[in-house]
């Protein structure tokens, strides 16, 4: 893959009152940003997650991968896996992150989208619902949009789910939540992929399919912060 003029840094965000460390990339004429908000036991580190934002950079998008809990907060839940779980906190955290991101010099022109895989999904539509008005498409991978079923009518923002062909339990969920859900929506399912579309091609095709659904509806002009 080529590399594209990316401006890459490290960052720290203040939200929910503890501070979140992020990595946020911004390519040269950068058309939109899209925040990864990570799933279970995961952060911004995942090797799969980097590969999507690389491809995204590719397309002119900028990325922000924040890892919603504190390296406090890490250790804690792989003893408890209970705050992977706390739906509230990471749909708080990540709010607070589109906040940052509307009064951030570097990012507030663009308009923003995030991508949430696991029970990072469900945060990422409690983020939308609670900050409609900038936060302008999402997407879910192998995402558990259901546990964010109490807000799923107040989301505005274009939704793609997209699940595993093989990852069973998940695609009833994805179709329950993607009932209730009244804003442009579309559910994806890819054959042979399991839950953590480790199969060849599989992560390809999210990668191309989220790239693309991002670049339809984060590019339609800027933002006005």
């Amino acid at each position: 893959m080529k590399k594209t003029s990316t401006n890459e840094r490290y960052v720290q965000i203040a939200s929910d009152g503890v501070l979140l460390d992020a990595d946020l990339a911004v390519p040269q004429g950068a058309a939109g940003l899209v925040v990864f908000a990570h799933g279970s036991g995961s952060n911004r580190h995942s090797p799969r997650n980097r590969y999507v934002a690389a491809v995204m950079h590719e397309a002119g998008l900028a990325t922000l991968l924040v890892s919603q809990l504190t390296v406090e907060e890490e250790a804690e839940d792989i003893i408890t896996g209970k705050l992977r779980f706390d739906i509230g906190l990471l749909g708080r955290r990540l709010t607070g992150v589109v906040d940052w991101l509307n009064t951030n010099v570097e990012t507030a022109r663009l308009k923003f989208g995030i991508f949430g895989a696991s029970t990072g999904a469900a945060g990422a539509l409690m983020a939308a619902a609670a900050r409609p008005e900038r936060v302008a498409a999402v997407v879910s991978r192998g995402g558990r949009p259901d546990l964010a079923m109490d807000v799923l009518d107040k989301v505005k923002a274009p939704t793609l789910l997209i699940v595993g062909g093989d990852d069973s339990p998940v695609i009833g969920m994805n179709r329950k939540a993607l009932s209730a859900m009244h804003s442009e929506k579309e559910l994806v399912i890819i054959p042979g992929a399991t839950h953590l579309f480790e199969e060849p091609g599989t992560l390809e095709k999210v990668a191309e399919l989220a790239t693309s659904w991002f670049s339809k509806y984060l590019a339609v002009g800027m933002a006005h912060s």
